[in-house]
């Protein structure tokens, strides 16, 4: 191996760190590792390698490991290391298990074992080694095997031990709240603990313990005040000093707890005032640490209830942050004005141009909580100078992220404070021509609601000017190239809406621009509707006023594009600005009424409108509406169809990938039997039902034709054994039940989202004058002037709430109260199919479910019909080998002339006859004779039972097991 060098590690390993230090290119790094890692794998498979040798084999493991290569060969001789005896040797498995394996690797149930023997160790260093491992490999479900332990080692006499120990419980509790939450107490106590590095380990458990329920720990408010009191005072030891701070992270810990435990609660920040106050007072500021307490300080006093002392302390701390020369100190001190104003805005005027040079920093990172703090603090006398310079900044970013927040942050402003009409339309173009596509659908939304409803006064005299306004400003920016589609679509719904309204331009200059616009975004459908509706909208304003509409040449050569285009809703809307173009006057008026967008849609949620129609419908026999709650709690049994037809189950099994094609017979042809194509082909066995003859049906069966005898028709009939033939041919109850009235009404969005360009030109502002300390004092008067008065900051947001709205999400209203009333009283109770052995879905209003086998054994005691009372087609010779039916393929039934008139049968023949008809049909020869009754029921049944219990599925060629079976 080579001479030793230091640490005792040898040369080779010296030789390896070195160069990979020196490595001048991943490539060569890669290089390295990768030869390490053939020459480790190699010796590490010696069975006789000595153990100081796998020591530092090991070591160089966590080399490779951490440079991002694969290291897993070695980790189960890090896991037998843990178990060494030699304490170096067990810290340095335990220190490689950590780093190579997590809590859901494989190789954690050898260590679980390893660490509850180490728990239990005289040594307290082999015990902080292994609560070290239990923080990081331990998981929910092994925390119950180690609990106990730990929980005994918060006595151990060593602090180090009891330190360790109360972490591990704090990750424990960061895993599974649920496994500690039996020893909360415990976290109290040790809150007392003698010495300072358990009661500071202590802390973190606590603050996440109060985060989550800060009532239950009020009664600790004392408590953390005279700890922090005492650290304050310097009453640790000196090994706690750090940069002559005392115990500056235990200070920093205390206070963020204070300000939970001080949040709206007068009582407990009384006990607070009198040590943060000596803290501002004791507190060094000339080291970063003393910083980082004054800054937790101030974050506190923020936090909790307000005290006039404390705020300026907390205001002077803040200015020497402000005037600092460091951007860090900087930062915190625009962070701590911004804490700092919401409880008193006035402290913000204090420090303007320390506000603006900061604001005009070169430094991106300040500059953006600089505008954090401005966007806080503005106020509608100091709107305009904020925002501008908002948009100023959006202009010189290139982080589309920010752009997009700057973006909404300007128009919230805008829309809160705007001092008139004139500049928040210009505010909005600048915003929607800078940002472009990264402006939000609901700010184009919001824009066209406000000018539509104005700002919410009575004064029709200002919305006039308002819409006036923004129309002078889109026709002025309308022909300007590679501006977003989002902004287009706004200025064409303006400019059709109120183009023409104030009768300063006519309505072929406005139909003109819109063609242009239309022109000029060919690739964009969206911007084209927008364009044609509102050339529509024009045009149907002049015909309502009785004017003549001479339809320009660029609008019928658009309209006739659009006419022929591939979008169906750019033809829609073409065809009709034709025919509305051939309409009178009035009929257009009704149709297109002037300023229709402030009108107010009032939406019947129940459909109240439609109760006559139901009510006439359910007169005629129509089926009532059933609600979809109660569909789909509905009894999973056939029904019956009011014309007689039988249904399949939408519940039922399916053991077939698709249906067998069924040809359309008349409903009155008799059931026949027919002969297969195929001689040899052996007809699969029909399964029995009980019915009735009715007199739908010839009451002589032999009277029937046939050419070798008769066959049921099963279609829609669902087999209760073995797999189903044929299915219904009418649609299933699932498919009927997709057929919904649609009974919801939803508002149209203000606008549809499409992407677009942001436009290239660049936004000419003026430039601040950074050097002239005159020009920073008037800027510094434009943001931080006089708050306003009461009555005019209760005006200015009144006035603004409009534009705030949101449109309300339409619900999907339930049907009417007589409605529901018939669907109780009149829907069919289906009746009971006792071959459906299946389990019945019970609803809310169902019985409590009874056994089938229990029915159907009352039935058969009672002197009813029997299941022989069928006609059974010819079958071949019985064979008694039942489970070799598992083997026969099976055959279809013969559908040549087979018809739908068992439905009709089936469902008429429970009314139509008594209990007494009895004979059973047989075969000879394809002649049709009347036979003796069967055999006795009640041993078909036992019978039944028994081939259920066996298992056999009777799917096979054997057509004489029902008969077998049922008799």
């Amino acid at each position: 191996m080579g001479s030793q060098g230091g640490w005792g590690q040898s040369k080779e390993f010296l030789d390896l760190v070195k160069s990979i230090g020196e490595a001048r290119s991943k490539a060569e790094e890669e290089r390295i590792v990768l030869h390490e890692i053939e020459t480790l794998k190699r010796r590490i498979a010696d069975p006789d390698v000595p153990k100081r040798k796998m020591k530092e084999y090991i070591i160089r493991l966590v080399y490779v490991e951490m440079l991002g290569h694969d290291a897993s060969f070695g980790y189960i001789h890090a896991v037998k290391m843990t178990h060494d005896d030699s304490l170096l040797l067990k810290r340095t498995g335990y220190l490689a298990v950590t780093l190579f394996l997590n809590e859901d690797h494989d190789l954690i149930i050898l260590i679980v074992n390893t660490i509850q023997k180490d728990l239990k160790s005289d040594n307290y260093l082999v015990v902080c080694a292994a609560l070290s491992a239990v923080c990081k490999l331990i998981n929910e479900e092994t925390i119950p095997a180690v609990l106990p332990q730990v929980v005994e080692l918060l006595g151990h006499p060593k602090e180090a031990v009891r330190k360790k120990a109360i972490m591990a419980l704090h990750r424990f509790y960061q895993k599974a709240p649920g496994s500690v939450t039996h020893l909360v107490s415990n976290f109290r106590k040790k809150l007392c603990d003698n010495d300072p590095g358990v009661m500071g380990a202590t802390l973190c458990p606590l603050f996440d313990l109060i985060t989550t329920d800060v009532n239950s720990y009020k009664d600790l408010v004392v408590s953390f005040v005279s700890i922090l009191k005492q650290v304050a005072e310097r009453r640790l030891p000196k090994s706690y000093d750090y940069h002559q701070m005392p115990a500056p992270f235990i200070q920093i810990r205390l206070l963020k707890i204070l300000a939970l435990l001080g949040a709206g609660d007068k009582q407990s920040s009384e006990h607070m005032y009198t040590v943060l106050g000596d803290i501002f007072r004791k507190c060094e500021s000339s080291s970063n640490i003393g910083n980082a307490i004054l800054y937790e300080c101030i974050s506190c006093v923020s936090s909790i209830y307000p005290n006039s002392k404390l705020l300026d302390a907390a205001a002077e701390v803040t200015s020497k942050f402000l005037k600092s020369d460091s951007h860090n100190l900087k930062y915190m001190g625009i962070d701590a004005l911004g804490r700092l104003i919401k409880i008193n805005p006035d402290i913000a005027e204090e420090h303007q141009l320390a506000v603006i040079d900061c604001l005009e920093d070169p430094d991106d990172t300040l500059k953006r909580k600089t505008f954090e703090l401005l966007y806080k603090m503005t106020k509608s006398t100091n709107v305009e100078v904020i925002v501008d310079r908002m948009i100023d900044y959006m202009i010189s970013i290139s982080d589309n992220h920010y752009k997009t927040e700057i973006a909404f942050r300007c128009v919230e402003l805008a829309e809160q404070f705007a001092p008139s009409n004139q500049w928040f339309i210009q505010t909005m173009n600048k915003v929607f021509e800078h940002a472009g596509d990264l402006v939000n659908p609901k700010v184009a939304h919001n824009l066209m609601r406000l000018i539509a409803e104005g700002f919410g006064e009575e004064d029709e005299t200002a919305d006039s000017q308002l819409r006036s306004s923004a129309v002078e400003s889109y026709l002025k920016i309308v022909g300007e190239p590679k501006l977003p589609s989002l902004f287009l679509q706004v200025i064409c719904w303006v400019l059709g809406e109120y183009g023409t309204a104030d009768g300063k331009y006519s309505a072929s200059y406005i139909s003109g621009k819109l063609c242009d616009v239309a022109e000029a975004h060919s690739n964009d459908d969206t911007v084209k509707a927008y364009a044609i509706t509102a050339i529509m909208k024009i045009y149907a304003f002049e015909i309502a006023e009785g004017r003549k509409v001479e339809l320009l040449p660029e609008c019928q050569s658009l309209i006739d594009e659009l006419s022929a285009s591939h979008s169906t809703d750019l033809q829609q809307r073409a065809y009709e600005l034709q025919a509305l173009l051939g309409l009178e006057s009035c009929a257009v008026e009704c149709v297109m009424p002037s300023d229709a967008s402030c009108e107010d849609i009032e939406v019947d949620k129940n459909l109240s409108f439609l109760n006559g129609f139901v009510h006439k419908s359910l007169e005629k026999g129509a089926r009532p509406y059933i609600p979809e709650n109660e569909r789909s709690g509905m009894v999973a049994m056939s029904t019956f169809r009011n014309h007689g037809e039988t249904e399949s189950s939408s519940h039922a099994l399916r053991f077939e990938a698709y249906e067998l094609p069924k040809p359309a017979v008349p409903a009155n042809l008799p059931v026949l039997l027919t002969s297969s194509a195929d001689p040899d082909s052996v007809q699969e066995p029909i399964q029995p039902k009980v019915f009735h003859q009715s007199s739908l049906v010839p009451s002589s069966l032999d009277s029937l034709p046939g050419d070798t005898g008769l066959k049921l028709r099963l279609d829609g009939v669902q087999k209760k054994w073995g797999r189903p033939t044929y299915s219904s041919p009418v649609p299933s109850s699932s498919a009927s039940n997709t057929h919904r009235t649609a009974n919801g009404a939803t508002e149209p969005s203000g606008s549809d989202t499409v992407g677009f360009q942001a436009r290239d030109t660049p936004y000419d502002s003026r430039k601040q004058q950074v050097e002239v300390s005159a020009e920073k004092q008037r800027l510094a008067a434009s943001l931080f002037g006089g708050a306003p008065s009461r009555n005019e900051r209760s005006r200015s947001s009144s006035t603004h709430k409009a534009s705030k709205g949101t449109t309300p999400n339409s619900e999907k209203p339930r049907p009417p109260a007589s409605t529901q009333h018939a669907v109780e009283q009149s829907a069919p109770q289906p009746p009971l199919d006792l071959l459906d052995l299946r389990e019945l879905t019970t609803t809310a209003t169902s019985t409590p479910s009874v056994d089938p086998f229990q029915q159907l054994e009352g039935l058969l005691e009672s002197p009813l019909v029997s299941s022989s009372d069928i006609p059974v087609a010819t079958v071949a010779p019985k064979t008694n080998d039942l489970m070799g039916l598992l083997d026969a393929p099976s055959v279809g039934l013969n559908t040549g002339i087979l018809n739908s008139s068992l439905a009709n049968l089936h469902s008429t023949s429970v009314q139509s006859e008594p209990p007494a008809a009895t004979n059973k049909i047989s075969h000879h020869g394809g002649n049709s004779v009347v036979a003796k009754k069967g055999p006795n029921l009640q041993d078909s049944l036992e019978k039944d039972a028994v081939a259920r219990q066996v298992g056999v599925t009777p799917s096979g060629r054997n057509p004489n097991l029902f008969k077998d079976l049922l008799g």
